[in-house]
C-alpha cells in the first residue's frame, strides 16, 4: 500500500470529534482518488488495519461506505477491489458538478469583488508556477482551490462540499488527464478566461467559458482511456485480478 502512512497513524490523527472510522474513510478515499491505490487493485482489511494502526472494524465500515460511493467493489467470497473508472459515473459526476458550479456563477458572478478577482488571479499565477515545474499534483490541488474560490466569490461557498462529494469518480480521470500534452496550459488559459470575463462584468461569457472548461474532461477521458485501458471498466473485463488480497 504505497504511501499509506505519510501522515502518521490514525491514533495520531484522532481528535475528540473524529472517530477512527471517519479518519480511515478519509485516508482510504484520498488514496483511491489520488490513484495511490490503482483501479482494480485488491484491498485487504487486515493489511489496511495493520498499516493504519486500527482494528478491522473501522476499515470494514469504511470499505462499505466507499462501495456505496462506487470507489470500491466488493466481490463475495473473493475480496474487495478498488473500482475501475466507469464512464457512466464520470458523466453523472460531471452533470452534478457543472450544474452547481455554473448555477453559482450565474447567480453571484455579477457581485465578484476586486479582492476576489485578485485572489483568483493569484491562484492562476501559482498554477503557472506549478506548470513550469511540471508539478501535476500541486496543480491538481490548486485547480480544486480555484474552483472552490470561484464558488466562494459567487457567494455559494457552502455548496462546494457537495461538488467535492459528487466528483470523486471524476477526480481519478482528471488526475490521469494531467499527463496529456499541454493539458496544464489549456486548463490555466481556461481559468484565466473565466476570471477576465468576470472582471469585465460579462457573467454570460464567464458562464460559457466555465462550461467549456468543465466539459473538457469528456474529450480527455477518451484520450486517457486509450493510454490506460486497464483502469477503466468496459463492462467486459472482469474486476478480479490475478492477485487476491489476504484475508
Amino acid at each position: 500500500m504505497r504511501g499509506m502512512m505519510a501522515n502518521g497513524n490514525v491514533h495520531a490523527m484522532r481528535s475528540n470529534a473524529r472517530s477512527a472510522r471517519v479518519i480511515v474513510h478519509e485516508i482510504l478515499r484520498q488514496r483511491i482518488i489520488g490513484l495511490e491505490f490503482a483501479p482494480g487493485e485488491p484491498l485487504s482489511e487486515s493489511d489496511l488495519a495493520s498499516r493504519l494502526g486500527v482494528s478491522r472494524t473501522p476499515v470494514r465500515e469504511s470499505l462499505i461506505l466507499l462501495a456505496e460511493e462506487g470507489l470500491v467493489d466488493v466481490v463475495p467470497q473473493v475480496g474487495t477491489f478498488v473500482s475501475r473508472i466507469r464512464e457512466s459515473d464520470t458523466v453523472s459526476a460531471q452533470f452534478v458538478r457543472e450544474a452547481l458550479e455554473r448555477a453559482a456563477l450565474v447567480d453571484g458572478g455579477g457581485s465578484v469583488s476586486a479582492a476576489d478577482l485578485a485572489e483568483l488571479r493569484g491562484m492562476i499565477a501559482a498554477q503557472n508556477a506549478a506548470e513550469a515545474g511540471n508539478d501535476r499534483e500541486t496543480f491538481f490541488q490548486l485547480d480544486d482551490a480555484f474552483h472552490a474560490a470561484l464558488m466562494r466569490a459567487s457567494g455559494h461557498e457552502a455548496a462546494w462540499p457537495l461538488v467535492g462529494q459528487a466528483k470523486s469518480q471524476l477526480d481519478r480521470a482528471r488526475r490521469l488527464s494531467l499527463s496529456l500534452t499541454q493539458q496544464l496550459r489549456i486548463l490555466i488559459d481556461q481559468h484565466s478566461s473565466v476570471v477576465e470575463r468576470l472582471a469585465a462584468q460579462d457573467v454570460a461569457g464567464a458562464d460559457d467559458a466555465l462550461r467549456d472548461h468543465l466539459r473538457l474532461v469528456f474529450s480527455d477521458i477518451r484520450s486517457i482511456r486509450e493510454e490506460h485501458p486497464e483502469m477503466f471498466d468496459d463492462g467486459e473485463t472482469p474486476i478480479v485480478l490475478s492477485r487476491r488480497p489476504r484475508a
